[in-house]
């Protein structure tokens, strides 16, 4: 494995993704004497949450994810617990030697990793964004140049250098160098359709250390089908560090929520520690008292608890598809009785008093009054 992206970006820049922001489709492919030295995104120490995508259609939202590190199992003792923690047991990121996750055998990357976009049948795509991110700081400090540029393979396709289209969220806190980056993949993702992803070279640091390596992506994508019910679909997006002293607050308004109606909310968040209490996601229509929601690998109290799952649904076709992702979460949680009443709004509130965590993104799908 080679630590330098440098001639994979090269013989991938001539089919660059030129994106634009938010919504709007993708900009025209780069010549191909576009410089694999191009700049990335402006970058910010905070985002606030904002709305990046919304539509009321018959449709769903799903998402792909996993990770790009975990730990080494090298040495006498972390040839034991590096896999058991990697199954499902216990163990915090901070307490192992990390490593890259690399399953392309490509010798010109040195971290990848795949997961699968299930989309029903007859479904068209809407809207497709990919988010990366990670710590840069853990035994080595990773250059920040790289943040907002990754390699994008779709199913059975070659990569595809991406460049952040939007502004990259990197602060330096409490020992970690984190960062998130994104960008819109409408176009890819509706050209190739259900099957599994590679993303490549997520700028994440290996090593060992207090605040312990960490680092993933998630692919969100929004489809119309005339079978399914009408829904509210939303994302929203943003960089912020959570702790005893910060909590993430997101209203969605202008909703018509049936009574007893079905919805699922999906969250990314960055070094939630597996074990540690005092997190917790709630939700809210205003007609009653706040839902406590719960994924189907962590208690109430420990939502970010590095898993990527979802309630009601198979396991995520993912490669590697560890229980434990050390670091990383992309859950997907059952609105449920929160939505027994109806209502206009969703507020939704995240509060992290233990772990220092970072909150990434937020997508939102609910049945819509006809």
């Amino acid at each position: 494995m080679r630590n330098s992206p440098g001639p994979l970006l090269r013989r991938a820049m001539a089919g660059v993704l030129c994106l634009a922001a938010l919504a709007a489709p993708v900009c025209a492919e780069a010549a191909v004497s576009a410089p694999p030295t191009a700049p990335s995104a402006a970058e910010a120490r905070r985002l606030p949450f904002t709305e990046r995508y919304r539509a009321t259609q018959h449709g769903g939202i799903v998402r792909a994810a996993n990770i790009s590190i975990s730990c080494r199992a090298t040495g006498a003792r972390a040839a034991a617990s590096c896999p058991a923690a990697r199954a499902g047991g216990k163990g915090v990121n901070g307490g192992f030697d990390m490593f890259y996750v690399d399953v392309d055998r490509d010798p010109n990357t040195y971290n990848s990793s795949r997961a699968g976009v299930r989309l029903p049948e007859g479904s068209r795509v809407t809207y497709a964004r990919l988010y990366w991110g990670g710590n840069l700081r853990v035994g080595e400090q990773k250059p920040p140049k790289d943040n907002g540029r990754v390699l994008i393979a779709e199913p059975g396709g070659e990569y595809k250098a991406l460049l952040a289209d939007t502004v990259v969220g990197h602060r330096v806190t409490h020992g970690a160098d984190a960062y998130q980056a994104s960008a819109d993949v409408t176009k890819l993702v509706r050209e190739s359709g259900s099957g599994l992803y590679t993303v490549a070279q997520v700028n994440v640091a290996m090593g060992r250390s207090t605040a312990g390596a960490w680092g993933g992506w998630t692919l969100v994508v929004a489809y119309e089908n005339a079978a399914q019910p009408l829904r509210h679909l939303s994302l929203w997006d943003g960089f912020d560090a959570l702790n005893s002293r910060t909590v993430q607050e997101i209203r969605l308004g202008g909703l018509r929520l049936p009574r007893n109606g079905t919805g699922r909310a999906g969250l990314v968040a960055y070094d939630g520690d597996r074990g540690r209490t005092g997190d917790s996601f709630t939700v809210s229509t205003g007609r009653g008292s706040n839902t406590v929601l719960a994924g189907p690998a962590g208690p109430r109290d420990d939502v970010l608890n590095s898993t990527i799952s979802e309630v009601g649904a198979p396991t995520p076709e993912r490669v590697p598809s560890y229980a434990h992702t050390l670091g990383y979460d992309s859950d997907v949680f059952e609105l449920g009785n929160a939505l027994r009443d109806g209502g206009d709004h969703l507020a939704f509130r995240l509060v992290s008093h233990r772990d220092t965590a970072w909150a990434g993104a937020l997508f939102v799908v609910v049945d819509a009054r006809q």
